[in-house]
């Protein structure tokens, strides 16, 4: 099978990477830059677990094949930490007891990710719909909706620049 040359941005590190036509972002990830937050829960874009912010949206990386990606850029849960400080989603995940079992929290995360750097002031339903596609068997979902609500809109008064990634 020939490989294909794929230029990527990762939570800010460039990689240059040959792959086959049929690796998915997921595998790439995960296998390859052994980027282990992403996780494989249904494999068929259903359940979440493996959402990544994929040139500014939240998807799916299962469903994503790696060689169509040259000059994207991808972040994962693990880009969210910045210079040991995490991520104010992240902080709250915790706060608000959000994190049972774990497995869904870094999608979770992703997808929450994704909402506030477009919208920092979501409503309850905005916030509802950005991670409708994330699958959660522990929690309820209650306590994780809390938790985005916490951060949501908190920019302006605590120091905008904390609240937005930038992996520079």
């Amino acid at each position: 099978m020939k490989k294909i040359k794929v230029n990527l941005t990762v939570n800010g590190k460039e990689f240059t990477l040959e792959v086959g036509p049929k690796e998915r972002l997921l595998d790439t990830l995960r296998e390859r830059l052994k980027l282990t937050g992403v996780k494989e829960g249904c494999g068929i874009g259903e359940c979440g677990a493996c959402t990544v912010i994929l040139n500014g949206e939240a998807v799916n990386s299962c469903l994503v094949l790696t060689g169509q990606l040259d000059g994207s850029e991808v972040i994962t849960v693990e880009g969210l930490e910045v210079e040991g400080r995490l991520d104010p989603l992240q902080q709250a995940f915790i706060d608000h007891h959000a994190v049972q079992c774990g497995f869904c929290t870094p999608g979770m995360l992703m997808s929450a990710r994704a909402l506030l750097d477009k919208n920092p002031h979501p409503n309850r339903e905005e916030i509802k719909r950005a991670i409708e596609g994330n699958l959660c068997r522990c929690t309820g979902y209650q306590q994780i909706i809390e938790a985005i609500e916490s951060v949501a809109g908190k920019g302006e008064e605590e120091g905008a620049d904390y609240f937005e990634w930038d992996p520079d």
